[in-house]
């Protein structure tokens, strides 16, 4: 099977996330959301609709996967593991009124022998509900069930060069990706046309490698739509005298290079073509300021010096640590570039720095998704660092 990483790497980072769990002292973790299963087994598929988790156990050499039973199949397929650590469940588990998925997972554990002891559990994780974890807690009552946190996302923010190469790799289609965007806005044509376009250059991807589905759909407001960044696109055409964000990333493997430009159609306005400076000048500022040793917080002082000389003001944080992710999130959920996150950077982070910028009726995103290197900052994508103006 050519898997995306060699068996060793899943197995390192096992162990590494034992050494966590040992610190913490937890005797077994179940991890539910999708990116640490994937982390952790290799496991891929689009199933995490349905309950599904990776068991680490500190006694156990390599983790149990558990999905949906029609899933078990992808999990042979794409799981590093031996079948023996492999289950799927029955299909009547599956949004029924009489049992929950995690009744089954509880059986596995009992009958595996790991429903004793401190069992940590992803409680923040989009993928653990609450009746998820009351099924859990009533079928497991002499454990003792705590939050793991994010344990398993804080030894993600390390990247081993394979990782780093795939998201080098995303850099290219994120690349082809905006270009493809540029060429496609235009006054009078549908934003639904122009984002097809996008779409059809990310999956198509270069002649060495196709991209992978992002975590996020392209982000492309426009008009007065550009005062909020999360808007997606409508049916509507786009009009001259109009701006438009793009954020938008490439995927490979399961890994994203993120990237946010801002299109104009015509002159722009003083006040966003002024804004767009002050933005990039600040962006380089923040760049410069990384290096191993620094904390978040003394990356977004270095960006707010230059803003606020200019008299603009951001209280939204300016970037958080990407890479591995599925939907709906590309983001890892550990650091934030913003005040108060004394996090310090260690080289093969890998963050996304975002200063957006949102008004009333208008905005502006520029961004650049980055490594950590050991003399500062290493930008992914070699792609125009500006106010794109089209007339």
């Amino acid at each position: 099977m050519n898997r995306p990483f060699d068996v060793e790497e899943y197995r390192a980072r096992v162990l590494t996330t034992k050494g966590r769990m040992a610190d913490a002292g937890f005797d077994t973790l179940l991890a539910a959301d999708t990116a640490n299963i994937n982390y952790l087994t290799g496991y891929d598929g689009w199933s995490f609709y349905t309950p599904q988790v990776a068991v680490v156990f500190l006694a156990l050499d390599d983790p149990l996967c558990i999905v949906r039973g029609i899933d078990y199949g992808g999990a042979r397929v794409t799981a590093f593991m031996g079948d023996d650590q492999l289950y799927g469940y029955p299909d009547d588990y599956v949004q029924s009124t009489e049992r929950h998925p995690w009744d089954f997972i509880v059986g596995v554990l009992k009958d595996r022998g790991l429903d004793r002891g401190r069992i940590a559990v992803e409680k923040d994780s989009y993928y653990y509900t609450a009746a998820s974890h009351e099924a859990l807690a009533t079928g497991l009552e002499q454990a003792d069930i705590v939050d793991a946190g994010h344990l398993v996302n804080w030894v993600r923010v390390i990247k081993s060069t394979q990782e780093i190469a795939y998201m080098t790799d995303a850099a290219r289609l994120v690349e082809n990706t905006m270009q493809a965007a540029y060429e496609a806005i235009a006054p009078g044509v549908r934003q639904c046309d122009a984002a097809a376009e996008i779409n059809h250059a990310h999956y198509s991807g270069t002649p060495e490698f196709g991209g992978d589905y992002p975590s996020i759909v392209p982000m492309m407001p426009s008009g007065p739509g550009t005062s909020t960044p999360h808007l997606t696109w409508t049916s509507q055409p786009f009009n001259n005298g109009e701006a438009t964000i793009l954020e938008l990333a490439g995927c490979r493997n399961r890994y994203h290079c993120p990237m946010a430009r801002t299109l104009h159609l015509g002159p722009p306005p003083a006040k966003l073509a002024d804004t767009s400076k002050v933005v990039m000048e600040g962006l380089a500022a923040a760049l410069d300021a990384v290096r191993p040793g620094v904390r978040c917080e003394e990356v977004v002082a270095a960006w707010n010096a230059v803003i606020n000389r200019h008299g603009v003001v951001k209280d939204s944080r300016m970037g958080y640590s990407t890479g591995l992710n599925y939907p709906p999130d590309w983001g890892e959920h550990t650091l934030s570039l913003r005040a108060g996150d004394r996090t310090v950077l260690q080289p093969d982070m890998t963050i996304h720095m975002i200063p957006g910028i949102w008004m009333d009726d208008w905005g502006v995103e520029i961004s650049e998704c980055f490594r950590v290197t050991e003399t500062g900052a290493e930008t992914f994508c070699d792609f125009p660092r500006e106010l794109y103006v089209k007339t």
